[in-house]
């Protein structure tokens, strides 16, 4: 923690003080929360991003067999507005990244951006939805999900962190009693026995909930969006531009792929000025995340390509599965 978050501190306690006051008031119903009766699916977080909530929003693509699956997403940054529907061949600027990652992956599924949950959901139904997957809507409690999947990284679990400003959490972390199941990603594949039973202590899981463990599967091979290619295709001295909350999973991952790599941090959601494009376009080869590359692709002269990831669970995939697929069933 930096000496300008530890000076942030009293702001810390109020924005704290706010947003107890908002959570009891929807929990004593004087605030509305609309409920439904169809599967409504949220997966979310405590903190300020950088929990794997997009691969977790991917799995649940890839994993639930039905038709009419949709995503509903805020499309952060993004520069239009209202309900969209995307097609897939939007630009990155108009539906938010990962939305766009989304649609694009997954074409048969209904995916749309609107900062109203709940005008987005009715927008949805319309269309014939029958699950919806709510892409960051924790505390979005004008919507109450039937089901709420939370996600806290490995080695940065809410249950050590603080709020906003000091830390990084946009709730204190008894917002985790809302969840029917907590997922603790971008563990090691070799976490042990003892350390989960450490971990499950410290997040203080209630009865009716289910802890899970999930680590981050990097590909084997990287794309340009149409092809791959092993990563013996990478030169040496290539650039690695970031732009998600936390990229040092991936840094790892790719030095003990090759180490002679420069790498251009940005900002998470970062969308890169026409300065930066430019300077981009003198690199002799980029490697960037799966999310950066919907941003970038179209705007760099350079070969570009990016590492796709996918959520692995260390165990009880099944038992995972089978409990989301209860809830659906019970409609």
């Amino acid at each position: 923690m930096n000496l300008l978050r530890k000076l942030l501190f009293p702001f810390a306690l109020i924005y704290g003080i706010i947003v107890w006051f908002r959570n009891k008031f929807f929990d004593a119903r004087i605030l509305k929360s609309t409920s439904y009766d169809f599967p409504v699916i949220c997966v979310g977080n405590l903190s300020a991003g950088g929990t794997g909530k997009s691969p977790m929003i991917e799995f649940l693509l890839r994993k639930l067999n039905y038709k009419n699956i949709s995503v509903l997403s805020r499309g952060y940054k993004r520069s239009t507005e209202g309900f969209l529907l995307l097609n897939g061949n939007e630009k990155a600027i108009e539906t938010g990244d990962e939305p766009l990652q989304f649609k694009v992956k997954f074409p048969e599924a209904m995916v749309a951006v609107d900062a109203d949950r709940r005008n987005g959901i009715e927008e949805l139904r319309k269309r014939n939805a029958e699950i919806v997957l709510l892409d960051d809507a924790y505390q979005h409690r004008k919507v109450k999900a039937g089901f709420n999947i939370l996600l806290t990284a490995y080695g940065d679990l809410y249950a050590n962190d603080f709020l906003l400003p000091t830390g990084n959490l946009r709730e204190t972390y008894s917002g985790a009693d809302r969840a029917q199941v907590i997922v603790v990603t971008k563990c090691p594949k070799s976490i042990t026995l003892k350390e989960r039973e450490h971990i499950r202590f410290k997040l203080q899981i209630k009865q009716y909930q289910e802890l899970y463990f999930s680590t981050i599967k990097y590909a084997e091979k990287i794309s340009d969006g149409r092809n791959q290619f092993l990563f013996d295709k990478l030169i040496a001295n290539y650039t690695v531009v970031t732009g998600i909350a936390k990229p040092e999973p991936f840094i790892s991952f790719l030095k003990t792929k090759n180490a002679n790599f420069e790498h251009l941090k940005f900002a998470d959601h970062h969308n890169f000025t026409n300065a930066e494009i430019a300077t981009l376009n003198t690199k002799e080869f980029i490697l960037t995340t799966e999310k950066d590359f919907m941003r970038l692709k179209g705007k760099i002269n350079a070969p570009l390509f990016y590492v796709a990831i996918e959520t692995d669970f260390v165990e009880n995939e099944e038992h995972f599965l089978k409990r989301i697929n209860k809830f659906i069933a019970e409609f």
